[in-house]
């Protein structure tokens, strides 16, 4: 049970984990679990990854916190490299993931008031998951979440994930639209992967309509999907923003908004800032990061992984009642069934393996890109099982 000292959104934790090294964590009894969820996908080099450690401990010797008052190397380092990699012309540095869609949002309005609009318009979709601000929760397609915090502030079109044709409805029937946001596949709503050419065709409607096409990639990118950004999988496509988060810097707190073209000229002297957002000790994290990820050839070891984990599960599961589908994006996997399901965290930690559910009925893996082969086979073993068992008492 957590202090009262804290808030307590976040419920009843029950679990103290104390200490992690590789693929595992330990809790406060000493008893060592396999993490197949990564801190929410933010851990994608494992825990305690040497060279991420050395940039901390280096960094933390050496300069903490300036502001952006000033110029910062590793700062500058880093967004050259993010520059380069993603195709994108340059990047604002923040937090969080939801402070990177929160200037992906700005971004978006300050368009549309460049070009008269009193009130422009982002369409989103059903079932998204943008963050928790105000602006955010109220891009995120999940009424619960949003339950409680009205007014939300206008703004927002919402139509279904990966249709298309909904969205050239919008677009007759609005005149005040500037931009999509859209997540690549969807995270917290399920793991729901869109049609194959569901981004080619976004691209080339927001070119027809003079709107920018703003990707969600805090879940998907840093390697995770087996790509660094999941657009890469799309030859040629390139969004006009792109955010990301998480995975980039491993467990140091990290978010970035990359833009280019007329987007990437949005922001002036003054109109966006973080105090922390690009400090020092962030962005060592994130070089190393990104530097292990190209080292270690961990974005490639992710997309092999996640078809090896993904053809594992369905073969333990082949005919298993109340299996829905498995499907997956590299690392980034979920198995649906047609009930909710979310005991099976608890079941799960029993078996030494760390998960989560996500849409009330999707068992969500989001392991380390640090995975052997053996325990990847050892976490398709322990859920096929999990399910088979919870499938039985459901029957």
């Amino acid at each position: 049970m957590a202090t009262p000292a804290l808030m307590q959104n976040y419920g009843n934790r029950t679990l103290t984990l104390v200490r992690g090294e590789g693929n595992y964590v330990w809790d406060d009894n000493g008893r060592r679990y396999l993490d197949a969820l990564s801190g929410i996908a933010v851990c994608g080099l494992g825990h305690c990854h040497p060279a991420v450690t050395q940039a901390i401990q280096e960094q933390a010797n050496t300069l903490l916190h300036v502001s952006n008052l000033y110029n910062i190397p590793p700062q500058e380092q880093l967004a050259e490299k993010l520059v380069t990699q993603s195709g994108m012309d340059n990047v604002f540095f923040s937090n969080s993931g939801a402070e990177a869609n929160e200037a992906a949002i700005k971004l978006a309005r300050k368009l549309g008031n460049q070009r008269g609009l009193a009130c422009p318009k982002i369409v989103v979709t059903e079932g998204a998951f943008h963050g928790r601000t105000l602006a955010t929760l109220t891009a995120t397609g999940n009424p619960k979440v949003q339950e409680g915090f009205a007014p939300l502030p206008e703004g927002f079109l919402r139509v279904p994930y990966n249709d298309v044709a909904a969205i050239e409805k919008l677009a007759a029937e609005h005149e005040d639209i500037v931009a999509i946001l859209v997540e690549p596949v969807q995270g917290e709503g399920g793991i729901r992967i869109p049609d194959a050419d569901y981004l080619a065709r976004l691209r080339a409607l927001c070119d027809n309509q003079n709107w920018l096409l703003m990707l969600d990639e805090i879940q998907t990118a840093n390697g995770r999907s087996g790509k660094l950004f999941a657009y890469q999988y799309i030859d040629g496509l390139l969004p006009d923003v792109v955010t990301t988060a998480k995975g980039l810097g491993n467990g140091v707190p990290i978010g970035a908004c990359l833009a280019r073209g007329e987007a990437a000229a949005l922001f002036s002297a003054g109109t966006h800032g973080s105090t922390f957002g690009g400090n020092p000790l962030a962005c060592r994290a994130g070089l190393a990061v990104l530097e292990t990820l190209e080292s270690e050839w961990l974005i490639e070891r992710a997309a092999s992984l996640g078809t090896q984990l993904v053809d594992q599960l369905k073969a333990e599961l082949a005919g298993c009642a109340h299996v829905v589908d498995i499907r997956g994006l590299g690392l980034l996997i979920g198995i649906e069934l047609d009930r909710p399901c979310a005991e099976l965290v608890d079941l799960a930690r029993e078996q030494g393996l760390l998960i989560n559910v996500t849409a009330g009925n999707v068992l969500r893996l989001l392991p380390p890109l640090t995975l052997s082969d053996e325990e990847c086979g050892q976490i398709a073993t322990t859920v096929a099982a999990l399910v088979r068992e919870f499938a039985q008492q459901a029957a």
